[in-house]
């Protein structure tokens, strides 16, 4: 790394709230308006539109050595005009708990020459590794839990078994349905349903994400009604979708849905 200080921009908002937590957010130059955790530390950091939708010329004017981008929730023509004025895109793509201890590498790794950075990661790193072996210690069922994650309605709209929401689950002996993959990236990692699939009948619990559509009370009735045998539940999509340091308090919150009193 050079001399000068670095200026970081995170358009992905479980890396924007992960590089603070490495200690990283006096350098942070630009955010997306979809990374607001935590709160006090990037009130003061200009946003640059969404993740879809960034604002390249206003992040060029913030003129930032290094920039983190994710697969799944940038585009590549994004990725591409900032490879025009960016020394360094940072490109993440955790599909599974597996790829976590990486990502707390490749994210301090660029900037290891700060104080504090190496030891935040190691220390990140071995809170994880103990909230995995957490989920690996509880008690199991013989048979996993039939789950259906929903994240969309009109039409209704779930995850591939390889997506991060299908395995972080599977911590826990949850397995979603359908039984599809969707491959390393693109639309069909995240099927649409129908709603007369026959195995909607055998879902043991359908979960209601609170993104990226937010579910509520309201919609209770509609999900059970298309899956009359489950359990239907309310949860927060922040802590079963994104990754990096709040994945660590997903996996805890995982736990405690699997003990709550039906």
């Amino acid at each position: 790394m050079s001399a000068a200080p670095p200026r970081i921009a995170s358009l992905v908002p479980s890396a924007t709230e992960t590089l603070v937590a490495l200690g990283l957010a006096p350098w942070l130059v630009a955010r997306t308006g979809f990374c607001i955790h935590p709160a006090p530390a990037l009130a003061a950091v200009p946003k640059v539109g969404g993740t879809k939708d960034v604002n390249i010329t206003k992040l060029r004017r913030l003129a930032p050595t290094h920039v983190v981008l994710n697969v799944d929730e940038n585009r590549r023509e994004t990725a591409e005009a900032l490879r025009e004025f960016v020394p360094q895109l940072i490109v993440t793509h955790p599909s599974r708990p597996d790829d976590n201890a990486a990502l707390f590498e490749q994210l301090s790794q660029p900037f290891a020459e700060l104080p504090g950075v190496n030891d935040r990661a190691q220390a990140l790193n071995a809170r994880w590794q103990a909230a995995r072996q957490a989920c690996r210690n509880r008690p199991t069922t013989q048979r996993p839990e039939r789950v259906l994650y929903l994240i969309w309605r009109e039409p209704w709209m779930t995850v591939a078994r390889d997506t991060w929401i299908s395995t972080l689950l599977a911590e826990v002996g949850w397995q979603t349905w359908p039984p599809q993959l969707g491959g390393e990236h693109g639309a069909a990692r995240y099927p649409a349903l129908r709603g007369d699939e026959p195995w909607l009948r055998d879902v043991d619990r359908v979960l209601l994400s609170s993104e990226p559509y937010r579910f509520g009370p309201e919609h209770l009735a509609e999900a059970q009604a298309l899956c009359p045998q489950a359990r239907v539940q309310l949860v927060d999509g922040e802590l079963l979708s994104w990754w990096g340091v709040r994945a660590i308090a997903g996996l805890a919150y995982l736990q405690q849905l699997t003990i709550e009193a039906p």
